[in-house]
Formats: structure tokens, C-alpha cells, sequence
């Protein structure tokens, strides 16, 4: 008698969940005991359908909940809301979410009402601080007591869930899904292969950035500062910032940075030409998490403004630092980098321990394993190698 296609949902609505899901959508694809069922949210509207056309996406179910300025309550109880129609339409056998966005955690809530279990991607990061990043580091602790099943992407974050008392049969290392996102948008012929840098001259050094985390907008000057003057140091470093439109970072980022020579302040780029920048930089300063995640990738040293990183892995291994968002500190860091050679080898050498590009193929392997009775793939070993 034949088994029935196996009806795997996944659900995602923010840019960063998109990118980390898509390899997860095509694996699917490429199975054909698998029925994929795609749903987006669509939190972040305006970034989901640029990378929904990237990636070759098309979703059976687009809840559509953005409105303008739209509190954490009301994401939540929209994303609860739509997913009770989906869910009763699709009758999935297994929901798929991600990470630690507001989505995530409504979507998974929202398939635990429906006795439908939850597979968790990117699952068992944690700080040592519940508000910290705020609201992500909640939102993946409730995902995570919610979910059936959890596809760690480092052996840490593994053991995080096993300390919380996760069942380990539930818990499978695979890598993260960003990496092959990253790698295979990094890969593809048919995007451009370098940024358009503006005034800036690709002969100096280009110091690519990201800030926006909610925790830092108290400091967000501060840290501008911190630009201005690493622009300002006799290397001649570069900065190029896509600002994100949160009204506690643009007019600052403007106000401070705005005329400074060396400094190209863009608005947001899509993720195809975020690879090719990161691609021709010299090295990153962020407060974001995929980041920290994906540079390494290309051999890129990351300068992480935040206090604590969900991401120690990186730590260890060589990849991150950790600057916060005091400015001497930052100048300090991103000034070694500049002059001292050795200590930039060893970041941009450093193996990456966050997957191999294979991360999606394994969850994938994995579900089928559990459900259809399948073999299980082999566990992620926890190095990515080296950049070339």
C-alpha cells in the first residue's frame, strides 16, 4: 500500500526567516514523498516579495498581516489568526518555522492549537538574557518548548536544548540554513558579482555595516560616532551602511555620518546585492545575527555591537568579536583590524562553524526519517572549513 506524501508546511514572513528558509523550501522540493506547502506572513512586506522572486518562491498561503508601524501584539494575534484558516485548508503534517521571529513563535503557537507538530529551524540558540536581543531571545526559548522537533545548527546550540530537558531523539544537528542561502546566492552567475559602491574607491578598505537591533537604539549615536571617527583614521577606511528606515536610526545615522567623507549612507539593498557587498569588503561591523553567520563564509572578520551574541560558536572559533557599542571600543577593534595583519589573518581564516551548504538536505533527510521511516543523515560535525 502506498504511503502518502508527506505534507510538510513551512512558514515564514521577515527577511532574515525568508533567506534561512528558502534552501529548506527547494529541499522539499526535491523529494517526491514530500508535499511542500508554503505560507508567508508577510511581517515584513516590502522585503518578502524581492527575495520571494530571488529565490523562486511561491507561496500556497500569504497571510498578508503587514500594517504600518505595527506593535509585537498585533503581528502575533494577525499570525494566529491567519494560520488557524491555513492550517485547517492545508492539514499539514508537519509545520516548519524558524528562528526567533514574532512569526515564528505565533505560527508554531498556532499549530500546537492544531495538534500539528513543529519542526525548528535554527533551534537552541540562547543568551544568558531574556530581553537580550529583545523580543528574539523569548521568542526562541517559546518556540522551542512548542516544537516536536529541533534542527540545531551547532552542537552548543544542541546542548542548550538538551539542558532544557529536549528529548535528544527529537534533536538533530544539521548546520544553518543561512549557509546555503549565502553560499548559493554567492554561487549564481546571474546576479552581479560586485556591489555599486557609490563614491567609494574599492582600492581602500571598505568596512561594511549593519545596526538596528531594538536593544541598541539608546546607543545608536554613539556608535555612529564610532563610524565617523574609524572613517577618519589615517588607513582611510570606507564605511557603506544600508540604513535600515527605523526612525531610531536613520535620522541619526544621517544627523552624525551625513557629510562625512568615505561614508555612503544607501537605503536598505536587496540580499543579492548584500552577498556581492559583503563579498567586496574588508570586514564587517554589525549588531545583526545572520551576519555573523555568513561572513565568516567569504573570509570576512565580523565586529559584533552588541554585549551578548547568541552565536558563541563564533567566538571560539575565531570568526566574531564582540565590540558592544561603546565607541572606543569599536574604533579600537576596527582599527587592529586595519593595522595588524596577523590579527586580521586569524579571523578571516578561521574555520566557520556554522554549516557546510548542506544544512536544508539534512533537516529534510531527517523528517523523512522520522516520519516515513527513512535513514538518518549524518549530523553536521560542526566545522564548515576554511575560506580559500
Amino acid at each position: 500500500m502506498a504511503v502518502d506524501a508527506l505534507r510538510v508546511m513551512t512558514v515564514f514572513g521577515t527577511r532574515p526567516d525568508t533567506i534561512k528558509m528558502a534552501p529548506v523550501v527547494h529541499a522539499l522540493a526535491r523529494h517526491r514523498g514530500i508535499a511542500g506547502i508554503v505560507c508567508v506572513t508577510a511581517q515584513h512586506r516590502e522585503m518578502l516579495d524581492d527575495l520571494l522572486e530571488l529565490f523562486a518562491i511561491t507561496p500556497d498561503y500569504d497571510l498578508d498581516i503587514m500594517t504600518e508601524d505595527q506593535t509585537l501584539t498585533q503581528v502575533t494575534t494577525r499570525v494566529l489568526e491567519g494560520m488557524q484558516a491555513a492550517l485547517d485548508d492545508a492539514k499539514p503534517d508537519v509545520v516548519l518555522v524558524h528562528g526567533d521571529t514574532t512569526t515564528s513563535t505565533a505560527a508554531a503557537l498556532a499549530a500546537f492549537y492544531r495538534h500539528v507538530p513543529v519542526g525548528h529551524v535554527e533551534a537552541g540558540l540562547r543568551t544568558s538574557d531574556r530581553w537580550m536581543p529583545f523580543p528574539e531571545e523569548m521568542n526562541r526559548r517559546l518556540t522551542g518548548t512548542i516544537a516536536s522537533y529541533h534542527f540545531a545548527p551547532t552542537s552548543l546550540a544542541r546542548d542548550h536544548l538538551l539542558q532544557e530537558h529536549t528529548d535528544a531523539r527529537d534533536v538533530v544537528v544539521t548546520g544553518n540554513t543561512v549557509i546555503d542561502a549565502f553560499l548559493g546566492t554567492a554561487a549564481r552567475t546571474d546576479l552581479p558579482a560586485s556591489p555599486r559602491w557609490g563614491e567609494l574607491d574599492a582600492r581602500r578598505p571598505i568596512v561594511a555595516v549593519t545596526a538596528h537591533r531594538r536593544e541598541n537604539h539608546p546607543f545608536m549615536r554613539e556608535m555612529c560616532e564610532a563610524m565617523r571617527e574609524i572613517a577618519g583614521l589615517p588607513m582611510r577606511p570606507q564605511i557603506y551602511w544600508p540604513v535600515h528606515p527605523s526612525p531610531h536610526v536613520r535620522p541619526v545615522a544621517r544627523e552624525v555620518l551625513g557629510d562625512v567623507p568615505g561614508v555612503v549612507l544607501v537605503d536598505p539593498i536587496d540580499y543579492a546585492r548584500m552577498v556581492a557587498v559583503i563579498k567586496g569588503c574588508t570586514f564587517v561591523l554589525t549588531d545583526s545575527g545572520g551576519l555573523q553567520e555568513e561572513a565568516p563564509c567569504l573570509g570576512k572578520p565580523v565586529l559584533v555591537m552588541r554585549d551578548e551574541t547568541e552565536r558563541p560558536e563564533g567566538l571560539d572559533a575565531g570568526t566574531l568579536e564582540l565590540v558592544g557599542h561603546r565607541r572606543e571600543r569599536i574604533v579600537a577593534s576596527a582599527r587592529r583590524l586595519l593595522t595588524d595583519a596577523a590579527a586580521f589573518e586569524g579571523m578571516a581564516h578561521a574555520a566557520n562553524p556554522y554549516g557546510d551548504g548542506h544544512a536544508a538536505d539534512r533537516i529534510v533527510a531527517w523528517l523523512l526519517a522520522r516520519l516515513r521511516g527513512g535513514s538518518y543523515p549524518k549530523p553536521f560535525s560542526g566545522t564548515g572549513g576554511s575560506p580559500e
